[in-house]
């Protein structure tokens, strides 16, 4: 992707080792404290469910894709939330992912996904954890989304919620157009602390002084780098490892409604697969009780 392709839409980026850091063009001017910043994890920490996941249920809508693919999309999508979320797990779905947009225009893309975040994401938003942000950003710190979502899309999230920027996985795009490919590697785990460092080192954060907040036992290399290290609504690999390191934590899923949401986003999603795989098997099935009906007519007429 190239540098024109997103300052079009209001953001100035910077393209280092680990991909592209977008900043939105509503945080002008120096910080009134400049060396300190807080990161946010998107997906189950920001925002209820996975974004790209939203966003694929958006395009599915418009019908951008087929329904074979989304069947694809959502099983891997239900994986990850049953099994965790591994390296090549990530990777595959992210892959599947691009290859909905590989062949359309980067403008077109962030386009729709603005009318999809605000269709559909936005009301997925944890109004606990954007509270947390924006103590960060009133007392004069920086806010930047750490996600292995789409730079896009992860731009657009941090537009929409007023903070500073985003550092997200990176499409290749060829004249403004996607080709369906990555850029470097997604942007989880390891990745996310080694961009978080790139960016710290580029913007003289003291990272001793930063604070960061996840739902994930692998957002764990973010979370040890940093002087304030949160679990926000955790799984309980990381709700384990928080207490045991002494660790802040915030889980705004209290009670009954924490079973029923983090319940509901892994059987939500194999749901939704199952459906979408019911919906394929039974057109399958009328595509050959059609094919047999016309045999069936042929021989007829051959015997008459």
């Amino acid at each position: 992707m190239s540098a024109s392709d997103l300052s079009a839409h209001n953001v100035d980026e910077h393209v280092g080792e680990t991909g592209i850091v977008s900043e939105t063009a509503e945080q002008p001017g120096r910080p009134a404290d400049p060396t300190a910043a807080a990161f946010f994890d998107v997906d189950n920490t920001m925002m209820i469910g996975a974004s790209i996941f939203h966003f694929a249920k958006g395009m599915a809508a418009r019908k951008l894709f087929s329904w074979r693919d989304l069947v694809t999309f959502t099983m891997r999508q239900a994986k990850l939330r049953v099994r965790g979320e591994s390296h090549t797990d990530m990777h595959s779905t992210r892959e599947s992912a691009l290859a909905f947009v590989a062949g359309k225009k980067v403008d077109e893309i962030v386009a729709l996904g603005e009318e999809i975040y605000d269709e559909t994401m936005a009301d997925r938003i944890w109004s606990g954890t954007h509270a947390l942000a924006m103590q960060h950003i009133d007392a004069g710190r920086r806010v930047w989304l750490v996600t292995a979502t789409p730079v896009e899309l992860a731009t657009i999230i941090a537009q929409r919620l007023k903070l500073t920027g985003a550092l997200g996985t990176v499409a290749e795009s060829v004249d403004g157009v996607y080709t369906g490919r990555l850029v470097g590697e997604v942007l989880h785990g390891e990745a996310k602390a080694r961009a978080v460092r790139s960016l710290a080192e580029r913007e003289g954060l003291d990272l001793s002084r930063c604070a960061a907040y996840s739902d994930s036992i692998n957002d764990i290399p973010l979370l040890s780098i940093v002087g304030r290290p949160v679990a926000v609504n955790p799984d309980s690999a990381l709700r384990a490892e928080a207490r045991a390191r002494g660790w802040e934590i915030r889980d705004f899923r209290t009670g009954r409604r924490a079973a029923k949401v983090g319940g509901a986003s892994t059987l939500g999603v194999a749901a939704v697969a199952g459906a979408l795989a019911a919906g394929v098997a039974i057109g399958r099935s009328k595509e050959r009780a059609r094919a047999a009906a016309a045999a069936s007519a042929r021989r007829h007429f051959r015997t008459r």
